[in-house]
């Protein structure tokens, strides 16, 4: 792969140089932020929670840019920064103003462009700004003009407004989830950029954007299980060349209170009422199946999973403590499910061994360091971002593991049969590896508690047996709880008895 990478940069130097090369390309840029945030969590981001890449280095992120994809030369490539942080709180709007600045910055120096890859997640929620990453592309068409042709992909737990939906030329969204097709999708949004740059045919004449009045949690709506396997499994059926070239279902992100969340379809391409006959298609089987979705696996409240893991016999019973899912916006240091554990008097007794991964404490983690492996350590940690719940926890063991890393230490520390992954910046464990490395073997723990809901893919072929839980935090599964006040009402399921909505295409007007 790095062989692939080499070739590829040695190949942008060398059109770089080559001007009779570059007069037959089209010039496009690539720019994008990507983050998921809750307004349900204390948690803040800032700008040093997005890593950025600039210039080459942001061509490693897609695999499809390697020297032998066949995509590379078909155009002058200007990358110009994507910025990608893990999920989170709110973004600060002194990091937002700073992170588009810096990439209009970056853009103006790609002018004249033909095309701009745009790529996000569109669940970002910036303080005192509604639908940023629709404010983001209006300035980026300031600056790039509206005749330039944008294609647009997303996470389908994005949320689409009409000004990101105006603004997009070409806009489409994963189709899985967990989001194994992720990559594919990114790929599939520059192959339709540059298939109409190359066709000569430009901007799609027809975009049809139909809101749908649902918002679910992404453990409710996942394509392994009926019904989302089937609804998002009918997009190739509508997709009928340039008549409509891509369709896309979005079920956005419920926990930001904001207008935009809510469900969306929308289909483009230059037959009007084909494009209709699609989003109108696919918004009505999403509207029709909306009572028949349903958690991903079996879910309870956590005292209910701790007395059927105890009882079970299949290793690792992996329960998802969902509420504090850090992967979907969670703070990821609250304590409420560790606290029980430790106050679970059967779990203590029966001696079944248990991982909890994880807790944040960068001064427990230092302690631990500190005493080194052997010794014995004593400290709090978790619940200086979001302490609602539960305060910090008092954690007392012997340290097993320590591992030193320069972006994140962790050690492991053992209490009784309960093996807790403290960590010095909060962390999301998907991987059997991040255990292994710690000197741990999930596969043969009785019991694996993880921040996560749904689970990836490595862990959910590693299960034995597997419960969600209901537990709390600012990603809380049950919306029920969730204080929410200006998410556009009526709206399933919260409004579960409401009229059937218009389901009619509307059509996005072009830009001229």
């Amino acid at each position: 792969m790095k062989r692939n990478y080499l070739l590829l940069l040695s190949m942008l130097l060398c059109m770089g140089c080559n001007k009779s090369v570059q007069k037959n390309l089209p010039r496009v840029a690539i720019a994008g932020i990507a983050i998921e945030s809750s307004t349900f969590s204390p948690a803040i981001s800032h700008e040093e929670a997005f890593r950025s890449r600039t210039g080459e280095e942001v061509f490693t992120y897609y695999p499809f840019f390697a020297a032998d994809s066949g995509i590379v030369n078909r155009a002058v490539w200007l990358p110009t920064l994507r910025g990608h942080a893990m999920p989170g709180g709110i973004v600060t709007r002194e990091a937002y103003e700073s992170l588009v600045a810096k990439k209009l910055d970056m853009l103006k120096e790609t002018l004249p462009l033909d095309g701009l890859f745009f790529d996000i997640h569109g669940a970002m929620s910036v303080q005192g700004l509604d639908d940023p990453e629709g404010d983001f592309l209006i300035r980026i068409r300031e600056v790039v003009g509206n005749h330039v042709l944008i294609s647009t992909s997303m996470d389908l737990h994005g949320s689409v407004s009409p000004r990101l939906a105006q603004n997009s030329d070409l806009i489409t969204c994963y189709r899985l989830a967990p989001h194994e097709d992720a990559i594919e999708s990114k790929k599939r949004a520059v192959i339709n950029l540059l298939s109409r740059l190359e066709n000569g045919k430009g901007k799609p004449a027809y975009k049809a954007w139909i809101p749908v009045p649902i918002l679910l949690p992404g453990e409710k709506t996942s394509t392994r299980i009926e019904p989302g396997k089937s609804l998002y499994a009918g997009i190739p059926g509508v997709l009928d060349g340039d008549n409509v070239i891509d369709a896309a279902i979005w079920m956005s992100y419920p926990w930001a209170d904001e207008p935009r969340n809510h469900g969306v379809v929308m289909a483009y391409g230059d037959d009007k009422e084909a494009v209709a006959k699609a989003a109108e298609k696919l918004a009505r089987h999403f509207w029709n199946v909306r009572k028949d979705f349903g958690f991903v696996a079996p879910t309870t409240y956590l005292d209910e999973a701790l007395e059927k893991a105890l009882v079970s016999k299949n290793k690792p019973f992996i329960i998802s403590d969902m509420g504090d899912n850090p992967t979907a916006g969670g703070a990821g240091d609250v304590t409420w499910t560790l606290q029980e554990l430790f106050k679970h008097s059967a779990l203590q007794k029966s001696g079944k061994t248990v991982i909890y991964a994880s807790i944040p404490g960068a001064d427990f983690v230092e302690k631990a360091i500190e005493a080194g492996i052997g010794a014995e350590v004593e400290g709090t940690a978790g619940a200086e971002v979001d302490n609602r719940f539960a305060p910090p926890i008092q954690l007392k063991g012997i340290v097993t593991a320590v591992k030193e890393d320069s972006t994140n230490n962790e050690v492991v520390v053992k209490s009784g049969n309960i093996y807790t992954i403290v960590t010095e910046k909060r962390n999301a464990y998907h991987y059997e590896k991040q255990f292994t490395d710690l000197g741990l073997n999930p596969r043969e723990a009785d019991i694996l508690v993880v921040k996560i809901g749904y689970l990836v893919p490595e862990l959910y072929d590693m299960r034995g047996d597997w419960l969600m839980a209901l537990t709390p935090g600012g990603v809380d599964q049950d919306l029920l709880r969730l204080p929410y006040n200006r998410i556009m009402r009526p709206i399933f399921p919260l409004d579960s008895d409401m009229e059937d909505p218009n389901l009619s295409a509307r059509f996005i007007p072009l830009l001229k």
